[in-house]
């Protein structure tokens, strides 16, 4: 859906770089590594085709070229604790997926910023930390609930 998954490569986030930042904070719930980075694979694959993830995506690109990248100089360039509306993409990201539980998730990996979230952007660190916390929660609440 809008190409996003070819922009995110273009932006130099990959799939797979997505996939093992997840992996840094997961957590096993009866899911050993290597089924757990197969369904993320799938979970993430599958929210990329998803139009409100897309376009919330999409819009953290703009928002990053446009405001970031583009204005070296302005008053976000250091990623400002005034800035909200890159907090309010990656959490809406979050629970379009995974739902509210996901929000707490995406709290984990926004403060500790793993993998690729750690070079990227204020809008796309905090959009991409969405999709992993959404992907993730859901992940998480599906063994538990096949326990």
């Amino acid at each position: 859906m809008f190409e996003i998954e070819h922009r995110l490569e273009e932006k130099g986030i990959a799939r797979s770089d997505i996939v093992a930042s997840a992996m840094e904070l997961y957590v096993p719930h009866g899911i050993g590594a290597q089924e757990a980075v197969g369904r993320l694979d799938e979970k993430i694959g599958k929210a990329l085709q998803d139009p409100n993830v897309s376009s919330l995506l999409l819009g953290a690109i703009l928002l990053e070229d446009e405001l970031y990248l583009k204005r070296k100089n302005s008053e976000i360039a250091d990623d400002p604790v005034f800035l909200l509306s890159d907090e309010i993409i990656g959490m809406a990201i979050a629970e379009v997926i995974g739902g509210t539980y996901a929000r707490f998730e995406f709290t984990r990996y926004d403060q500790k910023k793993p993998g690729i979230l750690s070079i990227l952007g204020p809008f796309l660190d905090d959009a991409v930390a969405g999709l992993i916390a959404g992907c993730t929660s859901r992940l998480y609440s599906e063994s538990m609930g096949s326990m």
